[in-house]
């Protein structure tokens, strides 16, 4: 690329003036770009690119074109820094992206997108890693500035914060992402990958399993329901129960469960954590409690159970907030089942899914199966929700030790 000052001769205004521009040449292409600044023709020397000594506001004209000259150079240099190619539409359409880009505005249009697109719990979870990473380095920080010693600095003040190891993999993996998606968008020159070095996944430590047995979910069936009660008591046994004949259904997913979405004997939906589109067979059971809630003037595009309602909640904004607050309910109310029934597991809406995928297993489905009827990406997700063996297997298999 090369620059040169020059005086458009060719073009004189009514005050007798040429424009002088810099054109610039590229692969044998040329491109004018005006300064805004003219001069009478004999005030310039062409060979020397300069305005001449005896030109009336000389020093103010050639300062302006020593600053437009050195802006452009500069971009230029920055250009070659990130290993990006020097051209025309690097140098004049996108020289946003040449310049120097903060870790947290980054996040901010990260999370701005995600709230558009109503991803809302992930939102949530990139606000609470930009919010501690903020807390961490109040001065702005660069992509450039994160290294492996940075990120072994970011875990001490976490855990210097009481974050636990499962949360602290949570905002590194999401700081991972955001890291490898400005490396795509070429938003820096990424030298070398910090992420490399510092692995995300040693943080994760492993959960107890929450799963309760087959026969628990038989006595949470037969139970009777308390005189006194919240109007949740048996909405949220209802919800378990869906849950567990429905292949595991997230909450979420049964609270945006449609009229519209039962066809014959099955549901259909997409998951709303993944997008992926999901079927099941309704059990007999599933049917029977989506019977209790049925109303007989819903319409096709009504939500089957009252925790949404499509007049009210329009907004993906909305709907999380409603779904969040009836889910709070419904585990207080299932705590309070676990209390009754004298289980060792609290439950949850969760342990309806876990408790679906340890049955299957327990009963000998393979993983692959019950990994497909969950939704899930692949097999390591799934092992999360699965038992280990169980202890009285593993006694069994103590007695062939002598």
């Amino acid at each position: 690329m090369k620059i040169k000052v020059v005086l458009r001769t060719g073009k004189i205004n009514k005050q007798g003036r040429s424009p002088l521009m810099l054109r610039f040449t590229h692969d044998r292409t040329t491109k004018f770009v005006a300064m805004g600044l003219s001069i009478e023709p004999h005030y310039w020397d062409k060979d020397a690119e300069m305005i001449t000594a005896d030109c009336p506001d000389r020093a103010a004209l050639q300062s302006q074109i020593d600053s437009t000259l050195a802006t452009f150079r500069k971009k230029i240099q920055r250009l070659e820094a990130l290993d990006m190619e020097v051209d025309f539409t690097n140098l004049f359409d996108q020289t946003a992206k040449c310049t120097p880009q903060l870790v947290d505005g980054y996040f901010e249009r990260q999370i701005a997108a995600m709230k558009q697109a109503g991803k809302i719990n992930t939102a949530i979870k990139y606000t609470a890693t930009r919010t501690s990473l903020v807390k961490f380095h109040p001065s702005k920080l660069r992509f450039e500035e994160i290294t492996s010693n940075l990120l072994g600095d970011f875990e001490t003040f976490l855990r210097g914060k009481g974050n636990q190891s499962n949360s602290i993999a949570t905002k590194f993996s999401v700081l991972k992402a955001v890291y490898n998606k400005a490396v795509a968008d070429k938003i820096f020159l990424c030298k070398e990958n910090p992420f490399v070095l510092y692995k995300v996944g040693k943080h994760w430590t492993q959960t107890r399993k929450r799963a309760i047995h087959k026969e628990d979910i038989q006595r949470l069936m037969q139970a009777e329901l308390p005189v006194t009660r919240s109007p949740y008591t048996n909405f949220a046994r209802d919800i378990f129960l869906f849950s567990y004949f429905s292949a595991g259904i997230n909450f979420k997913d049964i609270a945006t469960l449609r009229y519209v979405d039962m066809e014959e004997d099955r549901i259909f939906y997409r998951r709303h954590k993944t997008g992926k589109t999901m079927t099941c067979r309704l059990h007999p059971q599933a049917k029977e409690i989506i019977a209790k809630y049925t109303r007989s003037e819903a319409m096709q595009e009504d939500y089957i159970f009252p925790i949404l309602d499509r007049h009210v909640h329009r907004t993906e904004q909305q709907i999380h907030n409603r779904v969040h607050k009836v889910l709070i309910h419904i585990n207080r109310e299932l705590k309070e089942w676990s209390k009754r029934l004298g289980l060792a597991t609290n439950l949850t809406t969760y342990v309806a899914r876990h408790t679906y995928a340890t049955v299957l297993k327990r009963s000998g489905v393979s993983v692959a199966l019950i990994s497909e009827s969950l939704g899930h990406s692949d097999l390591s997700t799934t092992q999360i929700y699965l038992d280990s063996f169980e202890n009285s297997q593993i006694d069994a298999a103590m007695q062939h030790l002598l």
